[in-house]
């Protein structure tokens, strides 16, 4: 091959010694392209240093990585895309949410789908859920994912007699329909590379309110942000966007036909 692409960590170090054995039945080694999509520090050490460019899927995965020294020049911010129209295919598949929880048909909805993990910061998730419910008592959170922090988020749940308003779900096979049929979308994350399931809520005309932590500061507007952490501001913006719904259109560099043009520039600058 001309050039191989790894888009994640295991997969860069597969390439790097797969790019060594190929120079011995070559003139010239494949160039090699890396995909990173956290905000993770890089060690010192990393195979992702051996690649000729490295794709960012947003300015604060590239700020991280000049951070640790990348030369600017090999670093190409191209941000992570969804196809809107798949999408909204996909979320056309009813899942009936409120009627598999026993809820009324018009019961507003706050949802979070994301891996049960600290990083995702779902405790202060259901802390936000017990600062709304005085002010919103028909308001319910579903908790989408599976994960190690599964058990404690469900021992947070009942501590905070939340079990009738918190309801963790696991797995959602039918994330965008989840979606489709909430109100609002709230990601709790201490740091996200970037954050695809707000980029589906987005295609699928949902507001979202979420922590500016790493790249979602880069897609959520300034009015649904919140500080890392701050599970009051959480609930706060979380019943403002209940009570005022205004949605943003999903921009067009955040597409799927506007990453693969970026991506293919990059392939194209190193062949």
């Amino acid at each position: 091959p001309d050039l191989i692409h790894a888009h994640n960590n295991h997969a860069v170090t597969v390439a790097v010694w797969a790019r060594r054995f190929l120079t011995y039945a070559r003139t010239a080694a494949p160039r090699l392209v890396a995909t990173r999509r956290v905000v993770f520090p890089v060690r010192r050490r990393s195979a992702l240093r051996h690649a000729d460019a490295v794709v960012a899927i947003s300015e604060a995965v590239r700020a991280t990585l000049l951070a640790a020294g990348f030369p600017a020049g090999e670093v190409k911010t191209v941000p992570s895309g969804v196809d809107p129209d798949e999408v909204r295919r996909a979320a056309a598949v009813p899942l009936n949410l409120r009627a598999m929880l026993g809820l009324p048909p018009r019961a507003p909805i706050a949802a979070n789908v994301a891996a049960l993990e600290p990083a995702k910061d779902q405790r202060t998730l259901i802390r936000a859920a017990h600062r709304a419910r005085a002010d919103r008592p028909d308001l319910h959170w579903v908790i989408a994912g599976d994960g190690p922090e599964r058990h404690a988020l469900a021992a947070e749940v009942r501590r905070l007699d939340l079990a009738d308003r918190v309801h963790l779900i696991g797995h959602a096979a039918q994330a965008d329909a989840l979606l489709r049929e909430s109100d609002v979308v709230v990601m709790s994350s201490r740091a996200e590379g970037l954050g695809t399931v707000v980029l589906h809520a987005l295609a699928l005309g949902k507001p979202v309110v979420a922590t500016a932590g790493g790249g979602l500061s880069e897609i959520v507007p300034p009015e649904g942000l919140v500080p890392v952490g701050d599970a009051d501001a959480l609930a706060r913006r979380v019943i403002e966007a209940l009570a005022h719904p205004s949605p943003v259109p999903l921009p067009v560099r955040y597409t799927a036909s506007a990453m693969a043009t970026g991506v293919l520039a990059v392939y194209r600058s190193l062949l």
